[in-house]
């Protein structure tokens, strides 16, 4: 499965069926629009990659591809801004389009773009777990802030899907989560797993929401998968884990290893954590040679091997905004207040999604936009 780096603007969009059983009123927009607060970064954001129908379009190498990833980060993002009318129109869009218009009956497809016909729609039907877990997230505590038992009521059906589709029982990890419904298991006992898709603070909202007690064992496989696959502090993209020898290196993908766009968001999301949610101590104990590598060098790498520490070069500036959570979290200043200035002498690039992406996430909690419990619950500014 194929991570993007960058994204573009485009104006395609996918035609699709009705998507919810009810529409905000109008009254309720107003509200919500009466209520935001300036997020600066994040109208930017819509302006740069989100078309009129509520699709997040990318500027990778094909140009105009969706990714359910970019869908789930905005529905986030909108609910961090209190921005109800572009959630709704984000969540119209993905299930016409991404869920054959019933997100209720299947997992949303992880690729969407320009088929080699010349058609628009679904090349890519298989699932992306991360992506999936993070709109059932935004539902979920959309539902609770904006009291609407509509998205409560489908954030709960799609995780269960979760459990059932994109989960494996793995000996040594127990119940864990996979990348996907297909493609992760691997012949002779071996499974291959992505650490970024784990969020330590999703996956707590998960056990304390009372969906389902698989969720509890998949906190404690998560935070397995994560510790596991990078023995040396450097988190790899990928990784592989066999039934008898552990964590492997995965020498078929082709990061070899290494740990690159998608590794970064393991710093991030280790970052956000509430400094009161379990296992947290643990985790950042676990990556605080990044830290280090940091404070010495001056930027996070673009490519590390999480076994020799050996790295490609600098990072874009993104990595450096998805740093800034986990710097304040490891209290290291010096490496915190480095990365502070580099963004200031090296700004984000307004057209690369990705950068944008990190810098929402990294940024926004840096300042305060949005922070998380414990249990992983959401809280914004704009909700007393």
């Amino acid at each position: 499965m194929t991570e993007f780096l960058s994204r573009r603007t485009a104006l395609q969009a996918g035609a699709g069926a009705a998507l919810l059983a009810s529409l905000p009123t109008a009254r309720a927009q107003q509200a919500s629009a009466a209520g935001r607060l300036a997020w600066p970064a994040w109208d930017a954001f819509k302006a740069q990659f989100i078309n009129e129908g509520g699709r997040v379009v990318s500027d990778d190498d094909g140009g105009g591809q969706t990714y359910s990833e970019g869908q789930a980060y905005a529905l986030f993002f909108a609910l961090v801004a209190n921005d109800r009318p572009m959630f709704d129109k984000l969540l119209r869009w993905t299930e016409n389009n991404l869920c054959g218009g019933d997100m209720t009956a299947r997992l949303p497809a992880w690729l969407w773009g320009k088929r080699p016909d010349g058609t628009w729609g679904v090349i890519d039907s298989n699932a992306a777990s991360d992506a999936d877990l993070w709109i059932a997230y935004a539902l979920g505590e959309a539902g609770r802030l904006w009291n609407e038992r509509s998205y409560r009521a489908l954030s709960a059906l799609l995780a269960a899907r979760v459990l059932r589709e994109e989960t494996a029982d793995i000996p040594g990890l127990g119940p864990t989560l996979l990348p996907a419904p297909k493609g992760f298991v691997q012949a002779n006992g071996r499974w291959r797993l992505n650490p970024s898709y784990l969020p330590m603070h999703l996956m707590h909202w998960l056990a304390a929401s009372d969906l389902d007690p698989q969720w509890k064992p998949l906190v404690e496989s998560s935070l397995k998968v994560i510790r596991g696959s990078s023995p040396k502090g450097f988190t790899p993209d990928w990784t592989v884990y066999d039934a008898k020898q552990g964590f492997l290196v995965d020498t078929e993908g082709k990061e070899k290893g290494q740990g690159t766009y998608n590794a970064i968001r393991v710093y991030l999301w280790a970052g956000v954590m509430h400094p009161d949610a379990p296992g947290r101590k643990a985790l950042l104990d676990t990556l605080a040679p990044m830290a280090r590598y940091v404070r010495d060098q001056g930027y996070p790498p673009e490519s590390i091997d999480i076994l020799t520490g050996q790295a490609s070069g600098p990072a874009p500036s993104g990595f450096s905004a998805a740093m800034l959570p986990f710097l304040r979290a490891v209290g290291d200043d010096k490496a915190l207040q480095s990365q502070r200035m580099r963004l200031e002498a090296r700004p984000l690039r307004p057209t690369a999604y990705y950068e944008q992406t990190l810098a929402l996430f990294g940024q926004g909690a840096f300042d305060g936009q949005y922070r998380f419990t414990a249990t992983g619950q959401l809280i914004v500014r704009w909700k007393p």
